[in-house]
Protein backbone atom coordinates (compact mmCIF):
# COMPACT_ATOMS: atom_id res chain seq x y z
CA UNK A 1 0.00 0.00 0.00
CA UNK A 2 0.66 3.35 -0.06
CA UNK A 3 1.37 5.04 3.22
CA UNK A 4 2.60 8.34 4.98
CA UNK A 5 4.02 8.46 8.21
CA UNK A 6 4.29 11.82 10.17
CA UNK A 7 6.80 12.10 13.20
CA UNK A 8 10.21 10.23 13.41
CA UNK A 9 10.65 10.32 16.99
CA UNK A 10 11.95 7.43 18.77
CA UNK A 11 8.96 5.69 18.03
CA UNK A 12 7.82 6.83 14.89
CA UNK A 13 11.23 6.41 12.88
CA UNK A 14 11.32 2.66 13.65
CA UNK A 15 7.20 1.91 13.08
CA UNK A 16 7.57 3.56 9.84
CA UNK A 17 10.75 1.48 9.28
CA UNK A 18 8.63 -1.84 9.69
CA UNK A 19 6.23 -1.00 7.17
CA UNK A 20 9.44 0.15 4.71
CA UNK A 21 10.50 -3.23 5.26
CA UNK A 22 7.38 -4.71 4.81
CA UNK A 23 7.21 -3.82 0.87
CA UNK A 24 4.51 -0.77 1.40
CA UNK A 25 5.74 2.45 0.24
CA UNK A 26 6.17 4.79 2.48
CA UNK A 27 6.42 8.67 2.64
CA UNK A 28 7.40 10.38 5.96
CA UNK A 29 7.69 13.87 7.52
CA UNK A 30 9.30 15.02 10.55
CA UNK A 31 9.93 18.72 11.29
CA UNK A 32 13.53 18.00 11.10
CA UNK A 33 14.39 17.96 7.79
CA UNK A 34 17.38 15.86 8.88
CA UNK A 35 15.49 13.28 10.68
CA UNK A 36 13.96 12.40 7.55
CA UNK A 37 16.77 11.92 5.68
CA UNK A 38 17.85 9.95 7.89
CA UNK A 39 15.42 7.50 7.68
CA UNK A 40 15.27 7.52 4.07
CA UNK A 41 18.98 6.66 3.85
CA UNK A 42 18.26 3.52 6.54
CA UNK A 43 15.46 1.98 5.18
CA UNK A 44 14.82 3.82 1.66
CA UNK A 45 11.02 4.99 0.92
CA UNK A 46 10.57 8.80 0.58
CA UNK A 47 10.42 12.11 2.34
CA UNK A 48 8.58 15.20 1.89
CA UNK A 49 8.75 18.88 3.27
CA UNK A 50 5.06 18.80 4.41
CA UNK A 51 2.78 16.90 6.23
CA UNK A 52 -0.16 17.54 2.75
CA UNK A 53 2.68 16.44 0.42
CA UNK A 54 3.42 13.09 2.51
CA UNK A 55 -0.45 12.06 2.50
CA UNK A 56 -1.48 13.10 -1.07
CA UNK A 57 -1.79 9.63 -2.59
CA UNK A 58 -1.90 7.64 0.34
CA UNK A 59 -4.25 5.00 1.84
CA UNK A 60 -3.02 5.36 4.96
CA UNK A 61 -1.70 8.59 6.84
CA UNK A 62 -0.09 7.16 10.39
CA UNK A 63 1.04 10.16 12.96
CA UNK A 64 3.40 9.77 15.85
CA UNK A 65 4.21 13.26 17.29
CA UNK A 66 3.98 14.75 21.14
CA UNK A 67 0.84 16.33 22.03
CA UNK A 68 -2.85 17.83 20.92
CA UNK A 69 -1.50 20.97 19.46
CA UNK A 70 1.39 18.92 17.22
CA UNK A 71 -1.11 16.56 16.17
CA UNK A 72 -3.89 19.88 14.92
CA UNK A 73 0.10 21.64 13.95
CA UNK A 74 0.36 18.46 10.99
CA UNK A 75 -3.37 17.61 10.17
CA UNK A 76 -4.96 21.67 9.59
CA UNK A 77 -4.10 24.29 7.13
CA UNK A 78 -3.09 24.47 3.91
CA UNK A 79 0.12 22.22 4.49
CA UNK A 80 -1.60 19.60 6.85
CA UNK A 81 -2.21 16.37 6.38
CA UNK A 82 -5.86 16.53 5.97
CA UNK A 83 -5.64 18.70 2.90
CA UNK A 84 -3.67 16.64 0.89
CA UNK A 85 -5.59 13.07 1.60
CA UNK A 86 -7.58 11.74 -0.87
CA UNK A 87 -11.26 10.73 -0.39
CA UNK A 88 -11.75 7.33 1.33
CA UNK A 89 -8.12 7.23 2.69
CA UNK A 90 -7.51 6.62 6.74
CA UNK A 91 -6.05 9.06 9.34
CA UNK A 92 -4.33 6.88 11.73
CA UNK A 93 -3.01 8.84 15.50
CA UNK A 94 -0.28 7.02 17.01
CA UNK A 95 0.16 10.13 19.38
CA UNK A 96 -0.99 9.26 23.20
CA UNK A 97 -3.55 12.52 22.87
CA UNK A 98 -7.15 13.46 24.46
CA UNK A 99 -10.30 11.32 23.88
CA UNK A 100 -11.40 15.04 22.97
CA UNK A 101 -9.59 15.32 20.35
CA UNK A 102 -9.74 12.10 19.11
CA UNK A 103 -13.27 12.65 18.37
CA UNK A 104 -12.55 16.17 17.05
CA UNK A 105 -10.42 14.52 14.31
CA UNK A 106 -13.03 11.79 13.40
CA UNK A 107 -15.67 14.35 12.99
CA UNK A 108 -12.96 16.66 10.74
CA UNK A 109 -12.00 13.58 8.32
CA UNK A 110 -15.39 12.17 8.12
CA UNK A 111 -16.92 15.91 6.78
CA UNK A 112 -14.52 15.28 4.41
CA UNK A 113 -15.65 11.67 2.97
CA UNK A 114 -12.13 10.57 4.68
CA UNK A 115 -12.00 7.97 7.79
CA UNK A 116 -9.74 7.92 10.98
CA UNK A 117 -8.63 5.76 13.88
CA UNK A 118 -7.18 6.93 17.30
CA UNK A 119 -4.02 3.92 17.83
CA UNK A 120 -1.92 4.85 20.69
CA UNK A 121 0.26 2.49 21.46
CA UNK A 122 2.31 0.75 24.08
CA UNK A 123 5.46 -0.91 24.77
CA UNK A 124 8.13 2.12 24.62
CA UNK A 125 11.23 2.20 22.03
CA UNK A 126 11.80 -1.12 22.29
CA UNK A 127 8.28 -2.35 21.53
CA UNK A 128 8.72 0.27 18.58
CA UNK A 129 11.91 -1.29 17.65
CA UNK A 130 10.91 -4.79 17.61
CA UNK A 131 7.54 -4.15 16.28
CA UNK A 132 6.01 -5.51 19.32
CA UNK A 133 3.37 -2.60 20.27
CA UNK A 134 0.52 -2.68 22.36
CA UNK A 135 -1.93 -0.51 19.74
CA UNK A 136 -5.36 0.76 21.02
CA UNK A 137 -7.86 1.82 18.81
CA UNK A 138 -11.17 4.27 18.29
CA UNK A 139 -13.21 3.67 15.64
CA UNK A 140 -16.09 2.82 13.02
CA UNK A 141 -15.21 -1.21 12.83
CA UNK A 142 -14.99 -0.79 8.78
CA UNK A 143 -12.57 1.76 9.36
CA UNK A 144 -10.50 -0.55 11.52
CA UNK A 145 -10.78 -3.38 9.36
CA UNK A 146 -9.68 -0.73 6.58
CA UNK A 147 -5.98 -0.25 8.67
CA UNK A 148 -5.68 -3.54 10.76
CA UNK A 149 -3.07 -5.56 8.37
CA UNK A 150 -1.28 -2.76 8.31
CA UNK A 151 -1.10 -1.87 11.70
CA UNK A 152 -0.28 -5.16 12.40
CA UNK A 153 3.12 -5.10 10.97
CA UNK A 154 4.70 -3.57 14.32
CA UNK A 155 1.51 -4.97 16.85
CA UNK A 156 2.02 -7.49 19.44
CA UNK A 157 -1.69 -6.79 20.03
CA UNK A 158 -3.79 -5.04 17.93
CA UNK A 159 -7.65 -4.40 19.28
CA UNK A 160 -10.81 -2.29 18.73
CA UNK A 161 -12.08 -0.53 21.69
CA UNK A 162 -15.08 1.64 21.05
CA UNK A 163 -15.98 4.45 18.94
CA UNK A 164 -13.85 7.27 18.09
CA UNK A 165 -11.41 8.51 21.46
CA UNK A 166 -11.47 4.86 23.40
CA UNK A 167 -8.16 4.03 22.16
CA UNK A 168 -7.45 7.09 24.04
CA UNK A 169 -9.08 6.35 27.08
CA UNK A 170 -7.61 2.52 27.31
CA UNK A 171 -4.33 4.50 27.12
CA UNK A 172 -4.82 6.72 29.99
CA UNK A 173 -5.74 3.45 32.02
CA UNK A 174 -2.44 1.94 31.17
CA UNK A 175 -0.79 5.41 32.02
CA UNK A 176 -2.60 5.19 35.41
CA UNK A 177 -1.22 1.57 36.05
CA UNK A 178 2.22 2.30 35.22
CA UNK A 179 2.47 5.02 37.43
CA UNK A 180 1.24 3.20 40.44
CA UNK A 181 3.38 0.10 39.09
CA UNK A 182 6.31 2.32 39.48
CA UNK A 183 6.00 4.03 42.63
CA UNK A 184 5.16 0.26 44.53
CA UNK A 185 8.22 -1.02 42.79
CA UNK A 186 10.35 2.05 43.82
CA UNK A 187 9.25 1.87 47.26
CA UNK A 188 10.05 -1.87 47.68
CA UNK A 189 13.36 -1.67 46.16
CA UNK A 190 13.89 1.78 49.04
CA UNK A 191 12.94 -0.48 51.40
CA UNK A 192 14.38 -3.37 51.09
CA UNK A 193 17.98 -1.38 50.64
CA UNK A 194 16.68 0.16 54.20
CA UNK A 195 16.16 -3.17 56.07
CA UNK A 196 19.43 -4.51 54.93
CA UNK A 197 18.41 -6.84 52.64
CA UNK A 198 19.64 -7.38 49.23
CA UNK A 199 17.77 -6.11 46.59
CA UNK A 200 18.33 -7.98 43.51
CA UNK A 201 18.01 -11.50 45.30
CA UNK A 202 14.75 -10.08 46.65
CA UNK A 203 13.69 -9.11 42.98
CA UNK A 204 14.97 -13.07 42.03
CA UNK A 205 12.82 -14.51 44.15
CA UNK A 206 9.21 -12.24 44.39
CA UNK A 207 9.38 -11.64 40.53
CA UNK A 208 8.53 -15.31 40.24
CA UNK A 209 4.97 -14.38 42.46
CA UNK A 210 2.64 -12.43 42.67
CA UNK A 211 4.63 -8.96 42.70
CA UNK A 212 5.76 -10.14 39.36
CA UNK A 213 5.10 -7.09 36.33
CA UNK A 214 6.58 -5.70 33.57
CA UNK A 215 8.04 -2.47 35.50
CA UNK A 216 9.54 -5.62 37.62
CA UNK A 217 11.00 -7.36 35.27
CA UNK A 218 12.32 -4.77 32.60
CA UNK A 219 13.29 -1.83 35.15
CA UNK A 220 13.61 -3.31 38.52
CA UNK A 221 17.68 -4.72 38.52
CA UNK A 222 18.22 -1.41 36.44
CA UNK A 223 16.44 1.26 38.66
CA UNK A 224 19.15 -0.92 41.50
CA UNK A 225 22.30 0.33 39.41
CA UNK A 226 20.93 3.83 39.18
CA UNK A 227 20.22 3.76 35.57
CA UNK A 228 17.43 5.63 33.91
CA UNK A 229 18.08 5.85 30.36
CA UNK A 230 15.04 3.82 28.84
CA UNK A 231 13.04 5.29 26.27
CA UNK A 232 10.44 7.18 27.55
CA UNK A 233 10.90 10.04 29.50
CA UNK A 234 9.27 12.05 32.67
CA UNK A 235 8.66 14.98 31.16
CA UNK A 236 6.28 12.69 28.60
CA UNK A 237 4.87 10.82 31.99
CA UNK A 238 3.70 14.07 33.04
CA UNK A 239 2.12 14.85 29.89
CA UNK A 240 0.15 11.91 29.33
CA UNK A 241 -0.78 12.05 33.29
CA UNK A 242 -1.73 15.10 32.74
CA UNK A 243 -4.09 14.08 30.20
CA UNK A 244 -5.60 11.54 32.35
CA UNK A 245 -5.91 14.31 35.23
CA UNK A 246 -8.10 16.32 32.97
CA UNK A 247 -10.67 13.42 31.72
CA UNK A 248 -10.90 12.28 35.23
CA UNK A 249 -12.06 15.86 36.15
CA UNK A 250 -14.34 14.97 32.68
CA UNK A 251 -16.29 11.83 33.43
CA UNK A 252 -16.02 12.42 37.58
CA UNK A 253 -13.07 9.14 38.21
CA UNK A 254 -11.49 9.66 41.49
CA UNK A 255 -7.42 9.35 40.73
CA UNK A 256 -5.96 9.87 44.31
CA UNK A 257 -2.88 7.58 43.46
CA UNK A 258 -2.37 9.28 40.06
CA UNK A 259 -2.45 12.75 41.38
CA UNK A 260 -0.13 12.24 43.90
CA UNK A 261 2.52 9.86 41.67
CA UNK A 262 2.26 13.01 39.28
CA UNK A 263 4.00 15.20 41.86
CA UNK A 264 6.37 12.77 42.21
CA UNK A 265 7.42 13.02 38.39
CA UNK A 266 7.46 16.72 39.23
CA UNK A 267 9.70 16.03 41.96
CA UNK A 268 12.25 14.00 39.70
CA UNK A 269 12.23 17.52 37.37
CA UNK A 270 13.02 19.71 39.69
CA UNK A 271 15.89 16.79 40.38
CA UNK A 272 17.16 17.22 36.69
CA UNK A 273 15.15 14.10 36.12
CA UNK A 274 12.87 15.65 32.45
CA UNK A 275 14.62 13.30 30.50
CA UNK A 276 15.35 10.05 32.72
CA UNK A 277 12.83 7.01 32.00
CA UNK A 278 9.54 6.84 33.92
CA UNK A 279 11.58 4.36 36.64
CA UNK A 280 13.34 7.16 37.82
CA UNK A 281 10.73 7.62 40.96
CA UNK A 282 12.90 5.93 42.97
CA UNK A 283 15.37 8.60 42.76
CA UNK A 284 13.04 10.34 45.25
CA UNK A 285 13.99 7.71 47.93
CA UNK A 286 17.47 7.35 47.86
Amino acid sequence: MKLAFLGLGVMGFPMAGHLQKAGHSVTVYNRNAEKSAKWVATYGGSSCKTPREAAVGADIVMMCVGNDDDVRSVVYGADGALSGMKSGATLVDHTTASATLARELDAATKKEGKRFIDAPVSGGQAGAENGKLGIMCGGAQADFDAVKDVLNVYAKALVLIGDAGAGQLTKMVNQICIAGLVQALSEGLAFASKAGVDPKRVLEVISKGAAQSWQMENRGTTMIDDKFDFGFAVDWMRKDLGICLDEAKNNGAKLPITALIDQFYGDVQSMGGNRWDTSSLIKRLK
